[in-house]
This record gives C-alpha cells, sequence and structure tokens, in this order.
C-alpha cells in the first residue's frame, strides 16, 4: 500500500469515526467502510490503489445528509441517494487531492462513488458488485425484517440487475436465498 493511499484510508476512517450513529458499539460509517474493504479484498483481491480508495469511501461521512432533509418516496429517495454519491465523491476526491494524487486519478474515484459508467466500466461495476454483496452479508436481513415480502423482493431485484453476471452467479453460490429472490439472481 503506498503512503498517499494509506494517508486517504486514514481520513476517511478519521471522518467516519465522527458518525454519532452506533453498530455493534462502533461508528456505523467506520464499520461500513471497514467491511467494504475486508468485501474488496476477497471479491477483487487485486483492485486498483483508486477502488479500494473509492470502497473505503463509499459512505463517507453518510450521516450528514439525513433522509429526513429530502421529500417522501420514490422521488425524494433517489434525490437523496444521489447526492450522497456526489457527496461521498467530493469529500473523497478532496482527501485524495491533500495526498498528492493528481487530477486525473482523483476524477477516476469521483466518477467511481457517483457510479458513473455501472454495466460500462470494469471498476465501477466491480464497486458497485461490492456494494452489493455487503448489503447482502450485513444488512439485508435488518432490512428485510422491516419491510413486506413484496418490498423485499423489488428491493432483490432492483439489487440483481446492478450487479454483473459473475457477481450474481457469486451470490448464488454464496448465499442461501429463498427460491423467489434467488430467481432474481439466476442468467436470464
Amino acid at each position: 500500500m503506498s503512503a498517499q493511499m494509506q494517508k486517504v484510508l486514514d481520513a476517511i476512517d478519521a471522518a467516519n469515526a465522527q458518525d454519532p450513529n452506533l453498530e455493534d458499539g462502533q461508528p456505523e460509517s467506520l464499520l461500513y467502510g471497514q467491511r467494504m474493504s475486508a468485501e474488496l479484498d476477497r471479491l477483487v483481491p487485486n483492485a486498483s490503489e483508486l477502488l479500494q480508495i473509492a470502497a473505503r469511501g463509499q459512505h463517507v461521512e453518510r450521516w450528514k445528509l439525513k433522509r429526513t432533509e429530502y421529500p417522501e418516496g420514490r422521488a425524494g429517495y433517489l434525490a437523496w441517494r444521489k447526492a450522497q454519491g456526489v457527496y461521498h465523491a467530493d469529500v473523497v476526491m478532496g482527501m485524495m487531492e491533500q495526498a498528492g494524487y493528481d487530477a486525473d486519478q482523483i476524477e477516476t474515484v469521483g466518477r467511481m462513488l457517483r457510479k458513473q459508467g455501472i454495466k460500462r466500466d470494469a471498476e465501477v461495476q466491480a464497486l458497485e458488485d461490492v456494494i452489493c454483496f455487503v448489503f447482502l452479508k450485513w444488512y439485508f436481513q435488518p432490512f428485510a425484517a422491516k419491510h413486506s415480502d413484496e418490498k423485499i423482493q423489488r428491493i432483490v431485484e432492483k439489487t440483481a440487475l446492478k450487479m454483473s453476471e459473475d457477481g450474481r452467479a457469486r451470490v448464488l453460490k454464496e448465499f442461501d436465498l429463498p427460491e423467489p429472490l434467488a430467481a432474481a439472481f439466476k442468467p436470464n
């Protein structure tokens, strides 16, 4: 790991350590970033330095943009999610600039965090697959416990659509999903 990358990861972790929301006694955003890095290491062991930074910074300071500050409903949710992506990109790009990365490298990570190029850019797609795995591994069951079967089915179908073919195949191997949910990950 380069000294530059370590400086950025340390900055992301320091920012996320300020999250007032706790999970398992740790700041939620810090734990999420660690999970993203661990899952990236597992799924993409030779990930580029830039992809490693994007994975760790995926939810940097997520608590600062509150969902309640956006309108109710799907349109408000989508606006909040887009604003989160832009915010995360801006924060991480600033950290990278402070660490001495060049403009092209900084913009590459910004595109990844804004999810520009999903299904067209291998690294953006790899990041999305990791995000989906982290969701399924650590956040799906608590989420599912709060929602109807119909809503869960829609969420799982949308998750599967965002993933690569290889990512969907790996989900089927690694997760024991009930048939209606597993069907979303099967090849068309």
